[in-house]
């Protein structure tokens, strides 16, 4: 089987149903997966999107935070889901494809504005999140298994616009590399983004505070594609929609796409 994905922390299923649309009609991926949907799941404009051609589903949502949705345009059954913490949170959904393939969509917790998670709860909440992971995947090898999402962390140097600038600021610090890393290696976890494109500055997020994001560049990948060992070498054709996030009303997110052939 053939086909491509799409991940996008679209903030605001509902408030961006257009962009969603637009997405889909543009680049048509087989499979989008969505995070940071804020939406209930029956809130969700899933007419919208059958109406499209993505007529098949999962998601789990919750009022104003959270959510993630995987849509479809292939038959696609729910495969569960995991409340990494015990809170509740909307933040993993997982879908079944026909030839049994399992695709995980997350939305790891941002973690605040300092990295201390004894002054910080969220960032605290953050690392149990990851280690909760880790464990999750070590106990429970993934096979035959794609992880996307936003992962709320740039890893490599050349995943932030300046690495020596943003050691000590959430998402690149040492600590949640590490982290994130023991997540990769605990599932036998493989970053295609980075198998296809293995050298050069790559993001996928630009704050909404930069009066100019694309002048500045002041980006970072946060938005991940993984495959489980066994399917890495089914991975290509791995890019970054950069434009969408110059759309009207946009998300600081943009569209992370990778193709396999499962």
């Amino acid at each position: 089987m053939q086909f491509t994905l799409a991940t996008w922390n679209i903030n605001s299923v509902r408030l961006r149903a257009d962009l969603v649309l637009k997405l889909l009609r543009e680049e048509a991926p087989d499979i989008l997966c969505l995070q940071e949907c804020k939406s209930p799941v029956d809130k969700m404009p899933f007419d919208l999107f059958a109406q499209a051609g993505y007529g098949h589903w999962v998601a789990r949502g919750q009022k104003g935070y959270n959510g993630v949705a995987i849509l479809s345009r292939l038959p696609l059954e729910d495969a569960g889901h995991i409340d990494w913490c015990g809170r509740g949170d909307a933040r993993h959904v997982a879908g079944r494809l026909e030839n049994g393939l399992t695709i995980h969509n997350c939305y790891i917790p941002a973690g605040g504005d300092v990295p201390d998670r004894n002054v910080n709860d969220k960032f605290g909440h953050k690392l149990d999140t990851l280690t909760e992971m880790r464990d999750h995947f070590r106990d429970t090898r993934p096979t035959k298994s794609i992880l996307v999402g936003d992962l709320n962390i740039a890893p490599r140097e050349d995943d932030v616009w300046s690495h020596k600038q943003l050691l000590k600021i959430v998402s690149h610090t040492p600590i949640e590399v590490a982290h994130l890393g023991d997540v990769q290696d605990a599932g036998n976890w493989v970053d295609i983004t980075r198998q296809d494109i293995p050298d050069g500055q790559l993001y996928s997020w630009w704050s909404y505070r930069a009066r100019d994001w694309d002048a500045a560049d002041k980006g970072r990948r946060l938005d991940h594609i993984w495959a489980s060992g066994d399917i890495s070498a089914a991975g290509y054709g791995s890019r970054i929609l950069r434009e969408a996030r110059g759309w009207p009303q946009p998300s600081d997110h943009a569209p992370v796409f990778a193709s396999f052939e499962v």
